[in-house]
């Protein structure tokens, strides 16, 4: 079902917002939830990319902005990258990640029209860290990684081996922090 928006050159889905969004996790899971919830709200990022081999280092700005969705039982961020000319923030990707009980871990998935790529992980904690693990497009171990955690601040990064772990390689790293606002928006609650 869809609605015709005035002004829009396409009819907007109905159930985009009220069926996506959520304001809180779900209740049977949030302990586990807490991992990835602490990140819900708006954050900005300074980037840098380490392109192989013995590519120049790319630096860019941008935001993450993560929020509940699916009944609060799983998470979702998307990734905005911004125009150096213009300042505009271009979406680049989104990830939809959930806690799996048969698992004992998270399942998440990478999807990026600009990259053409979507890719799946499997996401746990590994003592102070949140450690997401998968294989590049061109079939080597990656993990993506949640570091130095605090309240209003994070480290993301991404490293991939091509020698079966014997050495890791950084090939994309975040500094990213939380935009302070007065009050929380709706499906920003945080978990205690």
């Amino acid at each position: 079902m869809t609605e015709q928006q005035p002004g829009l050159s396409q009819p907007k889905p109905t159930w985009t917002i009220g069926g996506l969004g959520a304001e809180k996790p779900f209740p049977d899971y949030k302990e586990k939830l807490a991992l990835f919830g602490q990140f819900v709200g708006d954050w900005v990022i300074e980037e840098a990319r380490y392109p192989r081999p013995h590519g120049v280092e790319l630096r860019s700005q941008g935001e993450i902005h993560f929020g509940w969705i699916l009944d609060g039982r799983a998470v979702q961020d998307v990734f905005m990258s911004r125009d150096p000319d213009t300042g505009r923030a271009v979406p680049v990707g989104t990830t939809v990640r959930f806690y799996d009980p048969k698992l004992d871990a998270w399942q998440s998935t990478w999807i990026s029209p600009v990259q053409e790529l979507v890719q799946t992980f499997i996401g746990r904690k590994i003592g102070d860290e949140i450690v997401l693990e998968s294989k590049t497009r061109d079939g080597y171990p990656e993990k993506w990684i949640f570091s130095e955690i605090t309240k209003n601040s994070f480290r993301w990064h991404a490293e991939e081996t091509h020698d079966n772990g014997k050495t890791w390689i950084l090939t994309e790293e975040m500094r990213v922090r939380r935009k302070i606002s007065a009050r929380p928006g709706p499906g920003q609650d945080r978990i205690s």
